[in-house]
């Protein structure tokens, strides 16, 4: 992780990436759950439904952020050729996955824990 990132965004721009990850983790976790429980669906979209919902627990944590950020592009991806939902709040939602993906997950975050500083301090 360490490579990927020389440092991890402190100060406001943290706060920011903060943002951007509960942003899209809960809207993930939350249409996940959604869909879950209504109706019965195919077992693919059974199965990325339950990605969906670790992949937003893993972008609310901070957590190996650069994989979960492009499989949520991915997966946006793959509802949007599979008219799943309304195709802008994929794009949406795929989009942020994919900025974190490249910028990372910022001080307040797990990954910045294990590898980068040891101690968390977003707003020096």
């Amino acid at each position: 992780m360490r490579r990927l990132f020389s440092t991890f965004a402190r100060g406001w721009p943290g706060v920011g990436l903060l943002v951007l990850r509960l942003v899209s983790g809960i809207s993930l976790i939350w249409r996940a759950v959604e869909k879950l429980n209504g109706a019965p669906c195919p077992v693919q979209l059974t199965v990325l439904n339950v990605l969906a919902v670790g992949l937003g627990l893993l972008l609310l944590a901070g957590l190996c952020t650069p994989l979960a950020g492009t499989l949520v592009a991915g997966i946006q991806v793959c509802g949007i050729f599979w008219k799943v939902a309304d195709p802008w709040s994929l794009v949406f939602v795929g989009t942020i996955g994919a900025a974190l993906a490249m910028l990372g997950p910022g001080s307040w975050s797990v990954d910045a824990r294990l590898y980068g500083w040891k101690r968390i301090d977003p707003l020096s």
